[in-house]
């Protein structure tokens, strides 16, 4: 069966962010004083007492809101509900009972899962009478702890937990020399606010994971979902988006933007979505950037194709023509047309990152890698110094995957010029493809190979 769901679930402002970091160890939320800093669903692995278990924070849950923000909160909270084995339903102890934390309640007693009754704020033990006021919400027996203290009954509420789970067999994991054909890979998708990474999560997903909202800023932190693959698991990271930093105030949008920079260093393969509507900015091209410093694979993504009139072959080429050229940082990445909306060529994104993936770990025999080497230095000559000195290449090899690293061994590093490096690259890219993959060319002094 499914690795077992627990959710963590309230009415906002009652540290339920807190606990889930303290759960799994490590800031994997946002935690600020504000109510409705969590949005979305978190998803992270967490284990007690041997038994693992997919953790979930949700926003902060007020049924009866009006307000479209609270109403697309207390779906994604629904959603946890629905989803989990066992729920843990977080209240504020210093606060005490209210009337949300009723409503909430009256939705929890109708679901046929298991609900433990948490107790925040207890910090002190002359504080514990405070917990005993939401026995009225016929939930059992409630459990006092602090969430950000780590203190009181946080390990007796992980013990109920681990009790109430399902059982659960965990699935062998493959050795690291997988191939990459197969393998599972995760994909982070990143962008300037408002492209439509969460409309694109959500289609990719087949069910509405992320909020999505006009509303710039809308998702603050890295979401992961799991999805199947043409019989392999991707694991899909939708992202807060990425601001110029003169735009984001220090606070809760700033954490959110380190996060979606952590999530395109730890993922496999990073979405750049662009809106096909919109010119490509200087914050598009610092995100490629970023992404080529940290070697990913990548698939550049022109959503809203459907607002586009002439959407003819020509135009995409000379769409593609225009990304090549303000993205030259990552000229390399293939270039899917999508619209979210429309659900038109979404499935294209998965096949294109697939590919990406696997050639960011090709790994190319040494015997090949001189052969082309060797015919492009004949081709064209490297260019002699100042001096008259000229760059000598007697060894290459590739060294590394994610991304491919070929190391050359010459007589002297420093007499590569850059253009040369480019020449010597797009000889490569021409030889083996490696489309999608940035490259890496390292030179050695050949003294350095004995």
């Amino acid at each position: 069966m499914a690795r077992p769901v627990v959710a963590i679930v309230g009415r906002p402002n009652v540290g339920k962010s807190t606990l889930f970091n303290r759960c799994i160890g490590q800031r994997a939320a946002i935690v600020d004083d504000s109510p409705g800093v969590t949005r979305d669903r978190i998803y992270q692995d967490a284990d007690w007492s041997g038994r693992t278990f997919l953790l979930v924070d949700t926003g902060g849950f007020m049924p009866s809101s009006k307000e479209e923000i609270h109403s697309l909160v207390a779906q994604q909270a629904e959603l946890a509900i629905e989803e989990a084995d066992v729920i843990i339903f977080l209240v504020d102890g210093k606060a005490g009972l209210s009337g949300v934390d009723e409503e909430v309640a009256n939705i929890l007693r109708r679901t046929d899962k298991p609900v433990i009754l948490a107790v925040n704020k207890i910090d002190q033990p002359h504080e514990e009478p405070g917990a005993l006021e939401f026995y009225k919400l016929g939930l059992g027996d409630p459990v006092s702890l602090s969430a950000m203290r780590g203190t009181g009954g946080v390990g007796d509420l992980l013990d109920l937990v681990v009790a109430r789970l399902p059982e659960y067999a965990e699935p062998e994991r493959d050795g690291e020399d997988e191939d990459p054909a197969t393998a599972p890979f995760s994909v982070a998708v990143v962008g300037r606010p408002n492209v439509g990474k969460s409309s694109l999560i959500n289609v990719l997903c087949g069910s509405p994971r992320a909020i999505v909202s006009p509303t710039p800023g809308t998702t603050r932190d890295a979401v992961d979902t799991d999805i199947d693959f043409q019989g392999r698991k991707l694991t899909i990271i939708d992202t807060a988006g990425i601001r110029r930093k003169s735009k984001v105030d220090y606070g809760i949008e700033a954490f959110a933007v380190v996060r979606a920079l952590r999530a395109l260093n730890r993922a496999d393969v990073v979405v750049l979505m662009l809106d096909a509507s919109q010119s490509i900015s200087e914050q598009d091209q610092r995100i490629a950037s970023k992404i080529d410093e940290a070697g990913k694979a990548v698939v550049v993504v022109l959503n809203k194709w459907d607002l586009i009139e002439d959407r003819s072959s020509s135009s995409m080429n000379k769409f593609i023509e225009n990304v090549r050229y303000e993205l030259r940082q990552i000229a390399y990445a293939e270039v899917v047309f999508v619209s979210a909306l429309t659900k038109q060529r979404v499935p294209k994104i998965l096949e294109a990152a697939a590919r990406a993936f696997e050639q960011n770990r090709r790994r190319v025999s040494t015997s090949l890698v001189n052969q082309v080497i060797n015919e492009a230095t004949a081709l064209t000559p490297p260019p002699s110094s100042k001096r008259g000195r000229r760059l000598r290449i007697s060894y290459s090899t590739q060294a590394a995957v994610a991304p491919p690293t070929f190391i050359l061994f010459v007589n002297d590093p420093k007499l590569l010029v850059e253009t040369y490096r480019v020449y010597l690259e797009r000889k490569i890219r021409e030889a083996f493809g490696f489309v999608g993959s940035a490259i890496r060319i390292v030179l050695r002094a050949k003294s350095k190979e004995k």
